[in-house]
């Protein structure tokens, strides 16, 4: 079957491999990658065929990769960071070149090989940061924004890269060749903004007005292919077209469809494109050659991770952010495939040091998710020890934090907190480690700080032990624990309400003197429920009590904890159980023309006539003289059974008349 059957045996050990890593509580990255190893050339058993062909597919991945960045990530998003992005990354990959350089003169290679070396090594992935980011919900931090806009620039140097270094051995051919490089490189974009920003969003919304979902779907993979085919029929990256594709897609209001629809195609021939890496790589050559390896990938390591953490500390980061960028970054790049197989072809590159270039760069892939896990008590420990500089804080002038509320998290519900907060007239601060969280809060006027919000620091530049209040509505669980913590080493007698983000949390909250928990999925699934009584007609009062009943049940341990809780529930019940309802007063009613008092309603009833709308006029607080009229709206006031009583007894139609109710509402047992 040719391809067909390397593509299915890939799909099956890639799902193999996937559930292993799901398993082990591991990125699916890793588990791809070993499935690649299974299934490659240099191992037995069931082998593909063919790993040119996959190769191919796999060079689509990294191309909807970035299509895909560069729909999410636009320049806009990014202009924070451009400073160490366009300086701090040339600098960066200059650096490393000249430490691979020095590495491999050390090892015994000659110059033109340790200088393809440093080159290789100088470029880091983009497709391993993203997942390892996304796995670790971590895409909105600074340090996550750092690592991409650097990211973006190592993958737009990677062309120029191809043609400068073998000028370095042949100038007289190779300068030339540059220089027209860069005249089509800067035709491409100038076409690209001025005539891509007209046409791709043309060509969308005509796609769009025909409501297929299938096509509009066929139209964006077209375009971010399609235009990565156009460059590289320029002599430039398919990769760099498809990105330049996505920035220009990005400023449609298509924009986020386009990046829903085409994310699961994205990550099918990703998948390809991990497993390809592993099939590149021969488990015997890794098992000559563990100790010329393992010290490899330690220097790169090493050298990287501390070339990265300069050049993060030069340009002003501060707060952990260096150490995260460092850590994220040490690994090798899969665009070194790519110059590994140019230097291989150009001869500078012996086949030796090419394998060692796959063992290399596959390793420090493995590797990433792991360091990039094991950095966060790392960071922690760095962010206690630089406690004195203090976090970043945008208070506006004159606001003075004292009897506050603490909002510990800006996604999307400490924004509607936070908002509705404003509208009261209650002073509150922010607190959050996501620089566009940060940024927006700043937007919109609000005294926020950046930082670990389990840091003491943070805490009391938030002065927390003065606060009224702190809500803490982060989603992960492991940080909701660890800020719960901190927040009770700093004010142990602030009340504090908690987004618990599991059900099992509940529990693990109680030590913490935590005064209210809010679970969100089972609050909206309890309100699905109470809704869906209401709507069959259940009584209102029984359905609250039912409620009341459940949610007690589910927090049980925190009222026992906080027996105020209790009595909390109790009032709410109440102020549940008393409404006001509106009953018209039809021409067959036996209450029509009769007063107030001579209806004898609360001593029938229990309710209590409070309000009469009669056509524009209001009457408010009605005496028992007032008559009740044909079309009037009655405000009657009590609880539900006796709000139903009264019409019952006074307003019901006669039975068989097209106004009488009908049965009964269903009991609820």
């Amino acid at each position: 079957m040719g391809i067909a059957a390397d593509i299915a045996i890939i799909l099956v050990a890639a799902l193999i491999g996937g559930f292993a890593a799901q398993r082990l509580g591991q990125p699916l990255i890793i588990g791809y990658i070993l499935a690649g190893i299974a299934v490659g050339p240099f191992t037995g058993g069931v082998t593909v065929s063919d790993t040119h062909d996959i190769e191919l597919l796999a060079e689509i991945g990294v191309a909807l990769l970035l299509f895909a960045l560069g729909i999410e990530f636009n320049l806009r998003t990014l202009a924070p960071v451009r400073l160490v992005a366009l300086l701090g990354t040339p600098l960066q990959m200059l650096l490393t070149i000249m430490a691979g350089y020095g590495i491999g003169l050390a090892l015994g290679w000659d110059a033109a090989a340790a200088l393809w070396f440093g080159v290789v090594i100088s470029l880091s992935s983009t497709m391993v940061i993203l997942k390892t980011l996304a796995a670790r919900s971590a895409l909105g931090t600074l340090a996550s924004r750092v690592m991409i806009g650097m990211l973006i620039v190592q993958d737009l140097a990677v062309v120029p890269l191809l043609i400068i270094v073998p000028t370095l051995t042949n100038p007289v051919d190779g300068l030339p060749e540059l220089g027209w490089a860069v005249v089509r490189a800067t035709l491409f974009l100038l076409a690209m903004i001025f005539g891509g920003t007209r046409l791709i969003p043309w060509v969308l919304r005509q796609v769009a007005r025909w409501n297929s979902r299938e096509l509009f779907l066929v139209s964006i993979t077209a375009i971010g292919l399609g235009v990565g085919y156009a460059t590289y029929l320029t002599g430039l990256s398919f990769a760099f077209g498809a990105f330049a594709a996505g920035i220009v897609l990005s400023e449609s209001e298509y924009s986020h469809q386009a990046l829903s629809d085409i994310l699961p195609l994205r990550d099918v021939f990703g998948l390809l494109f991990f497993v390809s890496i592993g099939m590149l790589l021969d488990p015997r050559y890794v098992w000559a050659n563990a100790a010329l390896i393992a010290a490899v990938v330690i220097m790169i390591g090493l050298v990287k991770a501390v070339i990265f953490v300069g050049i993060s500390r030069i340009f002003g980061y501060r707060d952990g952010v260096p150490l995260a960028v460092g850590l994220g970054l040490f690994q090798v790049g899969e665009f070194a495939f790519v110059i590994a197989r140019a230097g291989l072809a150009d001869g500078a590159i012996p086949p030796a040091l090419f394998s060692l270039i796959i063992a290399t760069t596959v390793l420090t892939m493995i590797l990433t998710p792991l360091v990039a896990q094991a950095a966060e008590p790392l960071i922690a420990w760095w962010r206690a020890r630089r406690a004195a500089e203090g976090p970043a804080i945008a208070v506006p002038a004159g606001t003075a934090l004292g009897d506050h509320i603490v909002i510990i998290g800006f996604g999307r519900v400490g924004r509607y907190t936070a908002d509705v907060l404003r509208r009261l007239g209650l002073a509150c601060v922010v607190i959050d480690e996501d620089q566009r969280a940060f940024d927006d809060a700043r937007a919109a006027g609000i005294p926020v700080i950046y930082g670990d919000a389990s840091s003491p620091t943070v805490l009391a530049a938030a002065r927390v032990a003065q606060a009224r209040l702190v809500l803490v509505v982060v989603a992960a669980a492991v940080d909701v624990e660890r800020i719960v913590r901190q927040v009770r080493a700093c004010a142990a007698r602030v009340p504090l309400i908690v987004r618990a983000a599991t059900i099992g949390q509940i529990d693990d909250l109680q030590p913490f003197a935590v005064d209210e928990i809010v679970q969100p999925e089972f609050e909206a699934g309890l309100e699905m429920v109470r809704q869906t009584l209401l709507r069959l007609e259940f009584p209102a009062l029984a359905v609250d009590a039912l409620s009341d009943a459940v949610r007690d049940e589910r927090y049980r341990s925190l009222q026992r904890q906080e027996s105020d809780l209790a009595h909390l529930a109790r009032l709410r019940r109440a102020r549940r159980a008393l409404g006001i309802d509106w009953v018209t007063i039809h021409e067959r009613s036996p209450v029509a023309g009769r007063t107030i008092g001579s209806l004898r309603v609360r001593e029938r009833t229990g309710a209590s006539i409070v309000a009469i709308l009669r056509e524009q006029d209001v009457i408010s607080n009605p005496g028992s003289d007032d008559r009740l009229m044909i079309g009037d709206a009655v405000a009657v006031l009590g609880a539900p059974e006796q709000r139903e009583q009264f019409r019952e007894r006074l307003c019901a139609a006669p039975a068989g008349s097209p106004d009488h109710p009908g049965p009964a509402p269903r009991a609820l047992s």
